[in-house]
């Protein structure tokens, strides 16, 4: 894979399945270099494979799609350049969407109403005089910001205390209605004269659920369309906990129902059985403090929707964590689908009150799923696969271990199946693999320097070698690297990169005890793992280059990279991104400073130290490209900046690559023309330090 090959990766949402089962449809969105920026329509895929997939909108972004419960009419949200996305409804069988919001910064999420009269969203409400709410005031222009709080500001949001994310409903129109016309002329004078005339909207007004400070999410309507329920986070609080909360769909006051005997227990989504008996929530339980997060396991938690008896956790809370499932998806008349990671996969569970049944268990990442009328569909991602859909083939009898991930993923949209597996239905990536070899990721477990098992994979490029090898690092720490398709590896292996990733201790997926091992013990246990890997593949692989190594990470990796070249130096050059480098300033200029370091470095000024990059920095002697994004606010731009001049006054080979306008996403999704230079620059610094066959170093010029 080059830089150039970004456009061709699609990415595909969650699915929306017919009430019939019969197709589902999904939002197939990628990179544009033209438009720098992210463009997408939606298509719709036939589950019985009759037909190919089909591109049925034509918007500049396109997303979100969801059928009404009748199937009839489809809601989605249409985005257009500089401008907020909006719910949109079509009618099923085609034809041209109208708009139903018109909210000044957009829409977050939605859900019908059980009888698809009604929807319910969220959307900030921008306090007046702030983001364009008056005509002639800008940013620089708005009044001051009063902050009281720890929580007043997140990474890609920006200021949240301003805009607090509310509850609406709306009605929503017939898809044939007449439109709406304004009055012109004659018409508006009169209504003027009379004194009726009233702001003309062309959508219907939608009537707020909920006011006041709280940033709520994740409405859904109660199995009867009677209730809604969301999450609220209180900004004001000093610990994580968001809370779940019902109130009636017509209005009134909304009801508390989480730490309810619970306490520190944080609710992120909440669905009722599809015969309303039973509540599902996903929920974390942060201890007594409400701030234990770290390996912490999300879990599927349960109860009466009557309230009659207290809530109850289905999932194991040691060893199952669903912290990366998106909504919960009804299935049947009492049970839920929810998505497990494990092992750097995400499986699909169906689980209820009286138990829990592992529907899919395959080496793919599971990104969401949908059911209906017997029917389960899947969102994933694969080892040659950006985004696809695929239908399980009995739903009811799938076991652990039955699918061949091989198959399903090298399957075709005309049908191709694993044996008691998933049926694929698209091929989203066909044209990236026409045009940018697939090189695979090679599972592997290599022992310890304490024998602990260190899981992870190893990518060859092309050739018989000797290749230079690159250590990647994964963020988090409570993240990992997976099964699906990586375009950051594709990129390093396609330029002549043997690329080395695995899961060390402190990342996700692999149990608590996994997670919370580096807990106050940063650059122990995990740059034992990591070094243990890279020595293991050195010795599984003699097409290995062993003095040809470079290291790199973002975020917790960026630490970790930054760490690592302190300590061992057999590394030729370094990269450096959005590193979290010094725990000291990181509180107070981080939008998770005030509990981040406390949580994972301890409160202890010497022990801090020890486990601070900044504070080992006269260790370093590794040439190292700093990277970082001016608008980063989850690891700030100073992090990087002081790390950078530090290493410049010590003599070490230093450069700073900043993108303006960025934040700590940029190399997941920034700017289409910001992400291809940020590539290019790498495959530059690496030229430089460490020539391959395929990126071979620049001659300078004389």
């Amino acid at each position: 894979m080059k830089p150039t090959h970004l456009p061709l990766v699609n990415s595909v949402s969650a699915p929306t399945l017919h009430p019939d089962g019969s197709a589902a449809v999904v939002a197939v969105s990628h990179p544009d270099f033209d438009a720098d920026g992210y463009v997408g329509q939606l298509w719709r895929v036939p589950v019985d494979g009759s037909a190919a997939p089909r591109r049925i909108s034509r918007g500049f972004r396109d997303s979100a799609p969801r059928y009404s419960p009748d199937g009839k009419v489809l809601a989605f949200i249409r985005s257009a350049p500089g401008k907020a996305g909006q719910i949109h409804i079509v009618d099923a069988a085609g034809g041209e969407p109208q708009p139903i919001t018109d909210r000044k910064l957009g829409i977050e999420s939605f859900d019908w109403s059980p009888s698809g009269e009604q929807i319910v969203f969220a959307s900030a409400e921008p306090e007046p005089g702030r983001y364009g709410t008056v005509e002639g005031v800008g940013p620089n222009a708005e009044d001051p910001r009063l902050i009281t709080s720890f929580k007043y500001r997140m990474n890609g949001d920006g200021f949240i205390l301003d805009k607090p994310v509310q509850v609406f409903i709306v009605d929503v129109p017939a898809v044939d209605a007449e439109p709406l016309v304004e009055p012109q002329g004659r018409a508006k004078q009169l209504a003027a004269d009379s004194g009726t005339a009233a702001p003309f909207s062309a959508v219907p007004q939608p009537r707020a659920l909920t006011s006041g400070p709280l940033l709520h999410s994740a409405p859904r309507f109660s199995a009867d369309g009677d209730r809604v329920y969301f999450t609220a986070d209180d900004p004001a609080r000093s610990d994580l906990c968001t809370e779940l909360y019902v109130m009636p769909a017509e209005g009134g006051e909304a009801t508390q129902l989480s730490n309810q005997p619970f306490s520190g227990l944080s609710v992120y989504r909440a669905q009722e059985s599809a015969d309303g008996a039973w509540l599902f929530v996903l929920a974390e339980d942060l201890g007594m403090r409400g701030m234990d997060f770290v390996g912490s396991q999300v879990g599927v938690y349960a109860a009466p929707s009557d309230g009659s008896a207290p809530w109850r956790r289905l999932t194991d809370q040691n060893q199952q964590d669903f912290g990366e499932s998106p909504d919960l998806v009804r299935i049947g008349a009492d049970a839920v689908l929810a998505l497990e990671r494990h092992r750097g996969a995400q499986r699909v569970w169906k689980i209820s009150a009286a138990g829990s049944e592992l529907l899919f268990d395959a080496n793919l990442v599971v990104t969401a799923a949908a059911a209906a009328a017997g029917t389960v569909v899947l969102s994933y991602t694969g080892p040659d696969s950006f985004g696809d859909l695929g239908v399980l083939i009995d739903a009811g009898t799938v076991d652990a271990g039955t699918v061949d991930a091989s198959t399903v993923d090298g399957g075709t949209a005309d049908g191709d199946t694993a044996d008691g597996g998933l049926r694929r239905l698209s091929d989203f990536s066909a044209a990236w693999r026409a045009e940018a070899r697939t090189v695979p990721a090679v599972e592997h477990t290599f022992a310890g320097s304490d024998g602990y098992p260190v899981h992870g994979w190893v990518l060859l490029p092309e050739g018989p070698g000797p290749h230079p090898v690159l250590l990647n690092i994964h963020g988090g720490p409570f993240s990992q690297y997976g099964w699906g398709i990586f375009d950051e590896a594709q990129v390093y292996a396609g330029a002549g990169y043997a690329v080395v990733m695995c899961n060390p201790r402190g990342s996700g997926s692999y149990g608590r005890d996994h997670g919370r091992a580096i807990k106050e013990a940063f650059g122990t246990l995990d740059l034992a793992d990591v070094m243990s890997f890279l020595d293991g593949a050195l010795a599984q692989y003699p097409q290995l280059d062993a003095q040809s190594l470079g290291v790199m990470g973002g975020s917790y990796g960026g630490y970790l990279t930054a760490w690592t070249i302190s300590q061992d130096h057999r590394f030729r050059a370094a990269i450096v991104e959005r590193g979290f480098l010094d725990p000291v300033s990181f509180v107070g200029s981080s939008d998770i400073g005030w509990l981040f370091p406390d949580e994972y470095n301890g409160t202890d000024p010497e022990r801090i130290a020890a486990q601070s990059p900044m504070a080992q920095i006269g260790q370093v002697r590794t040439p190292t490209m700093v990277i970082h994004s001016e608008e980063d606010w989850r690891c700030p731009i100073e992090q990087g900046q002081r790390y950078f001049v530090e290493l410049k006054r010590r003599g070490v080979e230093t450069e700073l690559l900043v993108f303006p306008g960025e934040s700590h996403e940029l190399s997941r999704s920034g700017l289409p023309r910001h992400r291809k230079q940020r590539f290019e620059h790498i495959l530059r610094w690496w030229a430089k330090h460490l020539p391959s066959a395929a990126n071979p170093a620049i001659p300078e010029e004389s």
